[in-house]
């Protein structure tokens, strides 16, 4: 497959550059050649030798989304830009690759399959429920649905290692389940749909393993880089975000992998890479 003929959305977030790791060929563009969220400079642009939009870009501040301008902003990136590049795809006959999230559903149950009712519950999640849902009515699409990503930004895994080097012994949430999802995972599982020629639609995406509460998985940072002296204990989310500006979360994030996996894609489990993760990336920094 041409990775030429491949153009990167967000190609500066966690996903983009692993995006662009994976794909060294694959255009991109600033906001100043491309602004996504303005329809008249996405129909302006030379779609002309592209057949992949693989569409990172996100407006992932959870809780600022609440604000009069997050909102704003929130819609402006995970709704309106995917109608955007949705247009351009149907026009110029590009498959559109789209990352949604577990967010679109409301928790309550354990285990989410990719025809799960969307049930967002806050204003992020709804954006990128009506985000899921412009991707799935152009003909050529993947959506790949996933929790909790982890790659060379910042995020939770970094900010627990960091509280460890700092010689802290936090309270982590406890009540909110799901995997880990890392960039690498998550641009493997890409790659497998694209070179297989996988059917268009949706499917669930995140690293394999058992499902863990966030404290579980601060308990498994805490060992592997070996803060053997220090301790991780449990709180609520309630108890997390008393008294600060928050959204909604939902209980439960764990995917159903099933039919990606009946395709022949291997997960791999979370606590692997986390290891691998820790090692190449947060070690280094340590040092």
């Amino acid at each position: 497959m041409d990775d030429s003929k491949f153009f990167i959305v967000g190609a500066n977030g966690q996903l983009g550059t692993a995006l662009r790791q994976q794909y060294p060929n694959a255009k991109f563009a600033d906001v100043g050649e491309l602004d996504i969220t303005n329809r008249e400079s996405v129909d302006a642009y030379d779609w002309s030798d592209i057949t992949h939009v693989l569409n990172a870009a996100a407006y992932t501040n959870v809780d600022n989304a609440e604000t009069t301008e997050g909102r704003v902003a929130a819609w402006n990136v995970n709704a309106s830009a995917v109608a955007n590049l949705a247009g351009a795809c149907t026009k110029y006959d590009m498959t559109l690759v789209h990352i949604s999230t577990d967010y679109v559903f409301d928790g309550t149950r354990e285990l989410h399959a990719e025809d799960e009712p969307f049930s967002p519950l806050g204003v992020y999640a709804q954006t990128k429920a009506a985000g899921d849902i412009v991707a799935s009515l152009i003909p050529k699409h993947y959506i790949l649905r996933t929790s909790w990503v982890i790659g060379s930004g910042p995020n939770f895994v970094r900010s627990i290692y960091g509280l460890g080097k700092r010689n802290i012994s936090p309270n982590v949430v406890a009540d909110q389940f799901g995997r880990l999802t890392f960039t690498s995972e998550l641009v493997r599982a890409i790659d497998f749909l694209l070179q297989g020629e996988a059917a268009f639609g949706t499917y669930n995406t995140s690293n394999g393993g058992s499902i863990g509460s966030w404290a579980d998985i601060a308990r498994q940072v805490y060992l592997e880089a070996g803060y053997s002296d220090l301790t991780v204990g449990d709180t609520t989310a309630e108890e997390y975000f008393a008294g600060k500006l928050s959204s909604p979360r939902p209980t439960h994030s764990g995917l159903d992998l099933a039919k990606i996996c009946a395709l022949g894609f291997e997960p791999t489990d979370w606590i692997d890479d986390l290891k691998q993760y820790i090692k190449d990336d947060l070690e280094k920094e340590r040092n």
